[in-house]
């Protein structure tokens, strides 16, 4: 069957981080019954899609995510398949039929404007995001303050803009998933027994010059940061389990602590991950990121370090120390 996988580009998406994000999954989560899995920041719903297929005792999954027209391009991938399929390939040859760059350009500039305007149906929003999401700079995901897109065009030569069979089984994985369009903290109340929360917030700026959290027309600043850690000691309390993703500022500088000494209560882990999408090129590469969650047995811990990762029909060992 194929595998699904995100269909659009996402700046700090763990398609690369599954490995370890899974290894730090409560040790036990494979037993647990009639599971519950919710993220509050969906994002590109790489872990969404990856716990889906692994993990069969998932029988309830709810997404959020503040960003309307992302929760929108979920519910038609959920419900049009086969409509937004059409829309993509239609727009991708025109696209592509296009024969100069200056063309090419002309055209994602009117895509943008028509988008900025807002009037659109469910199918048309989703088609012309994941157009912007192809072909803008990076595939990068920014809005000004007055929530309009404005990311600058792309110079691709032959953009896949139709991945049909990737959204035909996001599509099927769906069906099992309620979607929100909200603050994070609307998703309390969708938590029943066995429920786990996976949270990847928007990340805290490792520099004054290094924020991704223009998702949104609303920054997500320090105190929305300690907002959110509040709202994991309520799901604490409630019995229920996270685990939280988020930059590691200490990696960048030893004397913030920020998130140390927020989360000191809880258990911390350090990830290395890759950085793919930087305007800098010199400043794309290897970093630490920090993964915070409320239980000590980790399925890394009960293998000894040694987990295994089952991945498609392969088997895929990944080593902790």
């Amino acid at each position: 069957m194929y595998k699904a996988k995100p269909f659009i580009k996402w700046v700090g998406g763990k398609t690369q981080l599954i490995g370890q994000l899974e290894a730090e999954l409560p040790a036990d989560f494979d037993n647990w019954e009639n599971a519950t899995y919710i993220e509050p920041f969906v994002g590109g719903g790489a872990m969404l899609f990856y716990m889906l297929q692994r993990y069969p005792c998932i029988q309830h999954a709810i997404i959020n995510d503040i960003n309307t027209d992302l929760c929108t391009c979920y519910q038609t991938v959920k419900n049009e398949p086969e409509l937004l399929i059409e829309a993509l390939y239609d727009i991708e040859n025109t696209y592509h039929n296009l024969k100069t760059e200056e063309e090419r350009k002309l055209f994602f500039l009117n895509v943008r404007e028509r988008y900025n305007k807002k009037d659109l149906d469910a199918v048309e929003n989703t088609t012309l995001f994941f157009f912007l999401n192809r072909t803008c700079f990076n595939g990068l995901y920014r809005v000004n303050k007055k929530g309009l897109f404005n990311v600058p065009f792309g110079k691709y030569v032959n953009p896949t803009i139709c991945d049909p069979n990737t959204i035909r089984r996001d599509s099927e994985l769906l069906q099992r998933v309620e979607i929100l369009n909200g603050d994070f903290e609307v998703t309390f109340d969708y938590a029943h027994d066995n429920t786990l929360f996976y949270f990847d917030p928007p990340y805290r700026p490792l520099s004054n010059t290094s924020s991704f959290n223009d998702y949104t027309k609303d920054d997500f600043n320090d105190n929305a940061q300690i907002r959110l850690k509040e709202y994991c000691d309520k799901i604490h309390r409630a019995g229920h389990k996270f685990m939280l993703s988020n930059s590691d500022c200490k990696g960048r500088n030893k004397e913030d602590n920020f998130f140390d000494n927020l989360y000191s209560s809880y258990q911390i882990e350090r990830l290395v991950a890759s950085r793919s999408i930087n305007s800098n090129p010199h400043k794309r590469g290897k970093l630490t990121e920090i993964l915070v969650h409320n239980y000590l047995n980790t399925k890394a811990k009960a293998f000894n370090g040694n987990y295994m990762m089952h991945v498609g029909n392969e088997n895929i060992l990944t080593r902790f120390v």
